[in-house]
């Protein structure tokens, strides 16, 4: 009897026994073929090795043996593929809707234009509360670089955030 009280507990708190219910079965998919390409020896489980092997492909040789095992002491045990979907699961658990981080954004975008200056972010994201070190400044340059004006697309920034990947081009 006290294993059906906590699982109803839990579902009243808005959690879940099964990680596979956090997710709709296109996102399990996507999740299984990321997992599938991580899992570079095909054995089941992700490990240090396997972390290893993705960077290498990605291009990042030389990775840290302290950075690999940062991320492998991440999980409770073996990285499976449950064990990843739960990891995944607990990380956007705290991630606000999209249309949130967008209202957000919308605040600092005076013209309504759907962008704001790259400088005028960049300032805001070092100056203000959890202030982003260089090292993260250039990430997000990287992965959402301004366009010739400087402008930053902050719709697909917040897309990408909720989402996990860049919208379709039209």
């Amino acid at each position: 009897m006290p294993a059906k009280r906590a699982k109803r507990k839990a579902a009243a708190e808005g959690g879940s026994s099964n990680v596979f219910s956090m997710f709709d079965q296109t996102q399990i998919q996507e999740f299984k073929e990321a997992f599938t390409v991580i899992d570079q020896n095909r054995d089941g489980i992700i490990d240090k090795e396997d972390l290893r092997d993705t960077f290498a492909a990605m291009g990042r040789l030389n990775v840290k043996n302290e950075e690999l095992d940062e991320m492998i002491k991440e999980a409770n045990g073996p990285i499976n593929f449950t064990v990843f979907l739960t990891m995944f699961g607990e990380k956007l658990k705290g991630a606000d809707p999209e249309d949130v981080i967008t209202g957000a954004f919308k605040i600092l975008d005076h013209e309504g234009k759907g962008s704001i200056k790259k400088q005028f972010l960049e300032e805001l994201l070092t100056t203000q509360c959890d202030r982003f070190s260089k090292e993260e400044i250039k990430n997000m340059w990287t992965a959402f670089p301004p366009d010739v004006a400087g402008n930053v697309d902050y719709k697909n920034i917040c897309y990408v955030l909720t989402h996990g990947e860049e919208k379709d081009q039209e």
